[in-house]
């Protein structure tokens, strides 16, 4: 018999189970939904249903790729006890790879493709197999695609066993050894601009505002308070700007001249992107 789109629908918000998988087992039950459930559960995927309302704050970031395109993505479990187990690291790993290899852009995107292990389903339902195999809820959280401009190329870093995840992209001859150590810098600092010219004016004007009445309770004139602003400021940048923060590795250079250093004249950054475990949603 026909199996209808809304019946899968149904099945499948009753269950939490993927949209292949609910109509199998509505054709296994010639289209009888509470049938559907049995059959589901039966074979212990509608269990991933139950599962899914329970908090998923660990996992881990997985990174993946070359100097020309990589992928940064957080897939999330309930424990560390998981986060841990290698077949979860590896299936985060397959994951990420998948979505390097086909172009995916976005959870979504990689969500409602053929699983490249196993074609016959679905990333989303290889999710919730794994949810029914497991006992956690999985969840996938967030993927990034970050592709290399014209001549320059990507290096990543990964910290504590998949804890944080950055890719950075370099210009005008920067080595994957000097970026590699400024990814791993991104990871520690957690920069918030690439440059100067980044800081939005909203930001600046909060911060200047902030500056000043924070010398002005403290009774200093107006002169004196504006020259406090700019030099509150300039450590902003500091604090906040990568190009302009003290290198990780040796704080006595910036990040700036440690490239300078490391890979010549013309060397920078001119994006990263930082992922720490559990301070994304969907992307």
């Amino acid at each position: 018999m026909a199996i209808t789109a809304q019946a899968v629908k149904e099945l499948r918000d009753r269950t939490g189970t993927g949209m292949m998988d609910c109509k199998k087992a509505l054709m296994e039950a010639n289209g009888d939904l509470e049938e559907a459930v049995k059959v589901l559960r039966t074979k212990g995927l509608a269990a991933a249903a139950k599962k899914a309302h329970r908090s998923a704050s660990d996992g881990v970031v997985a990174v993946v790729g070359g100097e020309d395109a990589m992928v940064v993505l957080e897939l999330n479990c309930e424990t560390d006890f998981v986060a841990l187990n290698p077949d979860f690291t590896t299936f985060a790993e397959a994951l990420a790879g998948q979505s390097l290899a086909s172009g995916a852009r976005s959870v979504g995107d990689l969500m409602a493709q053929p699983f490249a292990n196993d074609p016959e389903h679905t990333v989303e339902e290889m999710i919730s197999q794994k949810v029914a195999t497991i006992g956690e809820n999985l969840v996938l959280n967030r993927l990034v695609r970050i592709e290399a401009g014209a001549g320059n190329r990507l290096s990543s870093y990964v910290h504590g066993a998949g804890k944080i995840g950055v890719v950075v992209e370099g210009s005008g001859g920067a080595t994957d050894e000097a970026l590699h150590d400024v990814a791993l810098h991104v990871a520690a600092t957690e920069p918030r601009f690439v440059t100067r010219d980044e800081v939005t004016e909203d930001v600046l004007a909060t911060e200047r505002e902030i500056a000043l009445k924070q010398a002005i309770e403290a009774g200093k004139p107006e002169e004196i308070a504006k020259r406090i602003v700019d030099g509150k400021m300039n450590k902003f940048f500091e604090q906040e700007v990568l190009l302009d923060q003290a290198f990780a590795k040796d704080p006595s250079k910036s990040v700036t001249e440690y490239l300078k250093e490391a890979a010549g004249d013309g060397a920078t950054v001119v994006r990263f992107i930082r992922f720490k475990l559990g301070e994304g949603g969907d992307e």
